[in-house]
């Protein structure tokens, strides 16, 4: 008898640990979730702060450049674990590609809602220096005002890298008759398109760039031109003539469909997983404004916001 209660205790004992932190008795496998690191702050210190959280379970992460719609086959090929910024108007063509041909899950969907869009920033309106803004059709009467030195005497608008959007915002200029005033520049990075906005208020010029929300200038102020409304069908790639704006969407996760049975906790945190506006801005911030790495700002952002995170770790959610 006195045998028979120790197995059942010993056996109480392993269901216990086997469920700490909200783990299933499934364990995790002790291969890396790989984790796709991009070229926006956001993304990158959410892929450390996503790893941490991993590595807090006992899980072994290794981290991989990857690009950004590419990043979606890599999945479904099993290179890549997950995606944990799936912008709708950017790469949601690219990820339900993916998951056609069989190999990518929707693993659900942040809080945060989604904006990419050209904008200025915030004192440009304020201080009226193109009179009408928001409104686009304020840019007819402007273009001196966002003249740079590279853009041959038009206004400039400052893109994300190429490899972002495509032609989206040129074929935009020229659908809007923009054309003959305007001329469409693409940055290197995310940090090419701060430090222009940082170069413009303390010049005081007028700087027409590419930004997104979540993202550490919501706390500054950003004014997104307000285009045409965008409709299913309006840009140029699904057969419209391109002159629409751009959609506000979700922000999803994505995942191998192997996770689940390979990395069942971890797993199962991920799919919880639900970053607000600020939270998402407040990771950012830690490098665009208080210029951290993004490791760094990653277990600064984790220690002071455990309340947020370990809930998503925990059983009986």
């Amino acid at each position: 008898m006195k045998k028979l209660i120790n197995k059942v205790a010993a056996a109480a004992l392993t269901i216990t640990l086997a469920t700490v932190s909200g783990q299933s008795i499934a364990k995790d496998s002790s291969k890396p979730i790989v984790i796709p690191t991009h070229n926006w702050s956001s993304q990158v210190v959410m892929a450390y702060v996503i790893g941490g959280i991993f590595e807090s379970m006992g899980n072994n992460v290794e981290y991989v450049p990857a690009d950004s719609q590419a990043v979606y086959e890599s999945i479904r090929n099993g290179d890549v674990t997950i995606s944990h910024e799936v912008w709708q108007s950017s790469f949601g063509k690219s990820f339900y590609n993916a998951m056609a041909k069989g190999g990518v899950i929707d693993a659900g969907t942040h809080a945060a809602m989604t904006l990419e869009e050209m904008g200025v920033p915030q004192w440009v309106v304020d201080e009226n220096l193109c009179p009408g803004l928001p409104n686009w059709e304020a840019l007819k009467n402007c273009k001196d005002v966002f003249a740079t030195a590279d853009s041959g005497g038009k206004g400039r608008w400052l893109e994300g890298p190429q490899s972002w959007h495509g032609d989206l915002m040129p074929v935009r200029v020229d659908a809007l008759g923009l054309g003959d005033d305007y001329v469409v520049k693409f940055a290197g990075g995310a940090d090419a398109l701060w430090a222009d906005l940082a170069a413009a208020k303390k010049e005081g010029r007028g700087t027409i760039i590419f930004n997104w929300t979540p993202n550490f200038t919501d706390a500054d102020g950003f004014a997104f031109i307000e285009f045409p409304e965008y409709t299913d069908g309006c840009r140029k790639a699904d057969g419209g003539d391109g002159s629409c704006g751009s959609p506000k969407g979700w922000l999803k996760k994505a995942a191998h469909y192997q996770m689940p049975k390979r990395w069942p906790a971890a797993y199962t945190t991920f799919s919880r997983m639900s970053f607000t506006t600020k939270d998402i801005g407040q990771m950012a911030a830690l490098v665009d404004i208080d210029k951290m790495s993004h490791q760094d700002a990653a277990k600064s952002w984790l220690a002071d916001h455990e309340d947020v995170w370990k809930p998503f770790t925990q059983a009986g959610m």
